[in-house]
């Protein structure tokens, strides 16, 4: 059977697993390991026990729980709340700065978790209550929140580029520098739409009144100001001995969460019932990764093994004819449909074992496609009518806001992700730069 075939049918095959409601590593675990055996005889299910070795041997994975560990932490112990108390104080007197404020807000949740999910959790129930509550259009604030949420696993410590850098073989450390200018860019980017609406549309994004402002006393802004300037100190404290070399990144992620951990001792924060909390979602959420990361591995050993990648390049370049440039746009809208039924994680370990190794012998960078993969990936399910983020939305926002708000909600700020896309692809030292000056220092 040729190469081709069997390619199609591994991919068909698990599709429709998924499609019957299969756990996402189940699918792909099962499908690789079942192709293996009737490839290779009964040898082809040692390709399993040798992904798990693999897996088990891989050093950096000890950042996951790390920097799970931190971010819960932080967000259970109630450093959350005081962030965007403070955004609220320093920002409000302007336009649009309470919007302002949780995007910042969003920046910072991603510094400390790494998941897009964690940011969409706080934005929704301590953000969004309030901007609604102070008049700000609610399909503005809603779309604001599910934008800044999108910087969660673009932003480092990011956890799904953990899980990249371990398919395509990929220092996880030169992908999170490779993340930061990007993610910058694309904040920056959503405060300019949000400061340029507020000025043409003040009645959507009010500031707070003089007299609200009046009863603010600077001593209490400064309180404020200190409590928001701690996660910034955790994060200097986990990643300045990272950059200059004085520490590996196990090292680092250690004293991130070892630091996070007594930061919230400190601050009267750290219960009983905060740190079981912690410790439970840790677990739970490094498990999953694991389990994803292992069906995964042993799927791309199959596709290897059949030399599958060399036949499809060869269909796509030479019969095809078609340029990388055709070929990657591509690969990035297959993203935006498979977005509409799958999280990142499931969109990354299905694709991987054909799109990884396909952008490398096209002559990309890999470290600059991971990059372009989780973007595409947030404005797939960002993307109406069926993006995964969405629903997520409708889920945890207040009764008011209807489904209708948050498809209309989404779609200015999905602009401003697929205008960043096309600028970090135009110019990909945006991403690399970084990376490159800090490893070559």
């Amino acid at each position: 059977m040729p190469q081709e075939t069997i390619a199609i049918l591994m991919f068909s095959t698990m599709m429709l697993m998924l499609f019957t409601g299969q756990r996402v590593f189940g699918a792909i675990g099962f499908v690789g390991v079942v192709a293996a055996i009737l490839l290779w005889g009964v040898g082809g299910s040692d390709i399993g026990f040798s992904a798990a070795m693999k897996l088990m041997k891989w050093y950096p994975l000890l950042t996951l729980p790390m920097f799970i560990f931190m971010g819960y932490v932080l967000s259970e112990s109630g450093i959350a709340n005081d962030l965007y108390r403070m955004f609220h104080v320093w920002m409000g007197p302007v336009r649009g700065g309470l919007a302002i404020g949780t995007i910042l807000l969003m920046v910072l949740v991603s510094a400390m978790n790494g998941l897009s999910v964690a940011g969409m959790a706080i934005g929704a129930t301590i953000a969004l209550p309030e901007l609604l509550r102070r008049g700000y259009d609610k399909r503005m604030v809603t779309g604001v929140v599910q934008a800044g949420s999108s910087l969660g696993i673009l932003v480092p410590p990011s956890v799904v580029l953990v899980l990249y850098a371990m398919i395509a073989r990929q220092p996880v450390g030169q992908l999170w520098l490779a993340g930061v200018i990007p993610g910058l860019m694309m904040a920056t980017m959503f405060i300019l739409y949000v400061l340029i609406r507020a000025y043409f549309q003040p009645d959507l994004a009010p500031a707070i009144s003089a007299e609200e402002r009046a009863e603010i006393t600077r001593a209490e802004k400064l309180r404020l100001l200190r409590a928001g300037i701690l996660p910034l100190l955790i994060f200097a404290v986990m990643m300045v001995p990272f950059v200059n070399g004085w520490t590996s990144l196990v090292e680092s992620s250690a004293v991130g969460a070892l630091t996070a951990f007594l930061a919230a001792v400190v601050k009267g924060g750290m219960t009983r019932q905060v740190l079981e909390t912690s410790v439970r979602n840790t677990l739970g959420i490094s498990c999953m990764f694991m389990w994803i990361i292992l069906a995964a591995m042993g799927f791309g050993a199959v596709f290897d093994g059949l030399g599958a990648v060399s036949a499809i390049e060869s269909l796509f370049t030479e019969q095809m004819h078609l340029s990388p440039w055709t070929i990657l746009i591509l690969m990035q809208l297959s993203f935006i449909v498979m977005g509409t039924f799958l999280d990142d994680t499931a969109m990354l370990v299905i694709v991987a074992p054909l799109y990884v190794p396909l952008v490398g012998a096209l002559g990309f960078d890999l470290i600059w496609y991971g990059v372009l993969y989780t973007i595409t990936t947030q404005i797939a399910y960002m993307t109406p009518p069926f993006g995964y983020n969405l629903f997520l939305m409708r889920a945890m926002a207040p009764p008011e806001i209807t489904l209708r708000d948050i498809y209309s909600s989404i779609l200015p700020f999905v602009g401003v992700m697929i205008l960043a896309l096309v600028v970090i692809m135009a110019f990909p030292q945006i991403a690399l730069w970084l990376p490159e000056y800090i490893y070559r220092k």
